[in-house]
């Protein structure tokens, strides 16, 4: 299902260089909200034609709302979907005749326990939809006939976490999720370049709807942690995204970069 084009005016950048994405087009799973909207937001400050999936149409809708008129457009459906991914693929051929950037964004997080007691289904749809998931959203990229990926010497990122890099109470298993994500992107970079650079983003505890249940109502307590003592936004992984998507990074690939305000470093976890 495709939502209509944006209609809002453009927010006022701030802090930015060079609009550094001129006429390329980007493509965000899991934008409707959070951080794939904080990506899609300066990727489209910085030029960019973004791209936006999510499962809810409605929430897909306000989202692109928020975009200068013509310059965004959503496609709603699951991203486990295979056909709901063909036809994001086969619309921005259809539409742009080319794609530059990938983000994988989308992540699911069921369970909260100890990672002994996971009910299987469960760690078996968390490996589905955040590992397969992200691995199929770049085999469509990279094997579209009409979008010119590797010709156009794409720049995939995907979304990470600090809990794929030391243990995490609670989100044990999504923390295995996201340890694979950062080793498929590994994988990925070797395998597909010099024409495509593979990275990707390891947050720490973003203020978004997603990790709610991780600071609200002790926000003070818990970013007491982090030596910048204040937790991440929507705009800090978006600007590490765009940063790791430009040609200010055209040595850079198979590298995972954690934004987390000093947390591991001072010995925390997420």
């Amino acid at each position: 299902m495709t939502a209509g084009w944006s209609s809002e005016s453009r927010p006022s950048p701030t802090r930015l260089g060079p609009r550094r994405f001129e006429g390329q087009v980007a493509l965000i799973t899991g934008a409707s909200r959070g951080i794939g909207l904080g990506i899609a937001k300066r990727l489209n400050a910085e030029g960019a034609t973004v791209v936006l999936t999510a499962r809810k149409p409605d929430a897909l809708a306000e989202a692109v709302a928020e975009f200068p008129t013509g310059t965004a457009l959503g496609i709603a459906g699951k991203a486990d979907d295979p056909a709901h991914r063909a036809e994001v693929f086969d619309t921005v051929a259809e539409k742009f005749g080319r794609l530059d950037m990938l983000v994988t964004n989308v992540g699911i997080n069921p369970v909260y326990g100890p990672t002994v007691d996971i009910d299987l289904d469960a760690a078996r749809k968390i490996l589905d939809v955040n590992v397969l998931g992200t691995l199929a959203w770049v085999q469509g990229a990279v094997h579209h006939e009409r979008l010119g990926f590797r010709r156009n010497r794409g720049r995939i990122v995907s979304v990470s976490s600090v809990a794929g890099s030391t243990p995490s109470p609670g989100i044990g298993f999504y923390g295995v999720s996201k340890a694979a994500i950062s080793h498929l992107t590994t994988t990925l970079a070797v395998e597909l370049g010099p024409d495509i650079r593979v990275n990707a983003v390891a947050p720490a505890v973003v203020k978004t709807s997603f990790a709610r249940a991780l600071y609200e109502g002790r926000e003070d307590t818990v970013a007491e942690a982090y030596p910048l003592k204040r937790l991440g936004t929507p705009e800090d992984i978006g600007a590490a995204v765009a940063y790791l998507a430009s040609s200010d990074a055209d040595w850079i690939t198979g590298q995972v970069l954690t934004a987390d305000g000093g947390l591991i470093a001072a010995g925390g976890t997420a």
